[in-house]
């Protein structure tokens, strides 16, 4: 089992990484769409389908940031004993309130990481796990998501300064 040194220094780094994206994140960055077929947040409500669909949709930085903040809060349920949140329940919060929706995340998980026992069996994400494999977990998920906006928005970027870039050309 990770020890939660070892897990914390896993989390700061990969949110160090993130706000190098969080600190350079405009509004036009959120909804821009980088292909056809995009699953987006639309009159604030997220895009979803209960069987995955073909193609898969190719996510805006509005999506993932909900998705985000989506599966964080209902980490932070279960790590409290509360009852999870539907997905319904979880509203992305708009460009201008976004990033400030995540840090506050942050805040209260780091807030809640030392009160945790490790080895205390937990249901989440995985039906026969410890509150240590749910902790890992979010550090994996984070991560994931984190390469995504970053990606996101460097693709964005580029195709705002080079149209050839955008990948919906040609």
């Amino acid at each position: 089992m990770p020890d939660d040194d070892l897990l914390r220094r896993q989390f700061d780094l990969t949110w160090s990484l993130f706000e190098y994206h969080l600190e350079r994140l405009v509004p036009e960055d959120h909804l821009w769409e980088p292909a056809g077929v995009v699953w987006t947040i639309r009159d604030g409500t997220p895009d979803w389908a209960e069987t995955e669909p073909d193609p898969v949709p190719v996510p805006t930085i509005a999506w993932v940031s909900w998705h985000l903040g989506w599966w964080w809060s209902v980490a932070i349920d279960h790590a409290l004993g509360r009852a999870p949140r539907h997905r319904a329940e979880i509203r992305w919060p708009g460009p201008d309130r976004v990033v400030d929706w995540l840090r506050g995340l942050r805040d209260e998980w780091v807030g809640l990481l030392p009160t945790l026992d490790l080895s205390a069996p937990s249901t989440f994400p995985w039906p026969d796990g410890t509150v240590g494999h749910a902790v890992a977990w979010v550090n994996a998920e984070l991560m994931k998501n984190v390469s995504e906006i970053g990606q996101l928005r460097l693709l964005r970027a580029a195709a705002s300064t080079n149209p050839e870039v955008d990948g919906r050309q040609g």
